[in-house]
């Protein structure tokens, strides 16, 4: 069985542990609580996108590498199929990311869908640049507390390392297609 065939709070453990490190030390560099960090890794709950990246920031990987199936090829794929994005995002937050098995991928691009009332939770900040458009329904999009009200057919172009994040307040669905460079996924 793969690693990436656990479920997520189980696979966080056992890179933790792995580094041989308490979940105490790991909250303490993330800045989460051990509480949180324990109902995590026992998957009581899903991490949300934002709290996923403040632990692998500590474990030293990025999403990609922590959701990334191991390939059997080295050859980088040219088509990837559907069924072979990688989802990342949780709690009504779905975010595909598309990935060729390339070790060091300089872009990353994801495909959004944000059900009605669903949000990236804390605010996101990296370094970086992020592109994207809207595909269908509404958003709103949050910049320095700056909020940016988004409707199907516009798009956005952001410095990610400042504070930000995306909210449906919407009773519809909505897409975005993002690319974000460097990637830190």
């Amino acid at each position: 069985m793969s690693e990436v065939s656990l479920a997520p709070g189980r696979r966080l453990s056992e890179i933790r542990q792995q580094l041989g490190m308490s979940q105490r030390k790991a909250a303490e560099l993330s800045g989460l609580t051990h509480s949180a960090i324990s109902t995590i890794e026992q998957d009581k709950v899903s991490p949300a996108v934002s709290t996923l990246q403040k632990l692998l920031r500590v474990y030293g990987l990025s999403l990609s590498e922590f959701f990334a199936e191991e390939h059997k090829s080295n050859e980088p794929r040219i088509v990837i199929n559907a069924a072979d994005l990688i989802e990342i995002g949780s709690r009504g937050v779905s975010m595909r990311m598309v990935h060729n098995g390339t070790p060091n991928p300089t872009v990353a691009m994801l495909l959004e869908t944000y059900q009605p009332g669903s949000t990236t939770g804390d605010k996101i900040k990296h370094q970086g640049e992020e592109v994207g458009t809207l595909l269908e329904g509404e958003i709103i999009l949050t910049v320095n507390g700056q909020s940016y009200p988004l409707r199907a057919g516009q798009s956005y172009a952001i410095n990610t390392a400042n504070p930000h994040s995306f909210s449906n307040i919407s009773t519809r669905i909505c897409r975005i297609v993002s690319a974000h460079t460097p990637n830190t996924f």
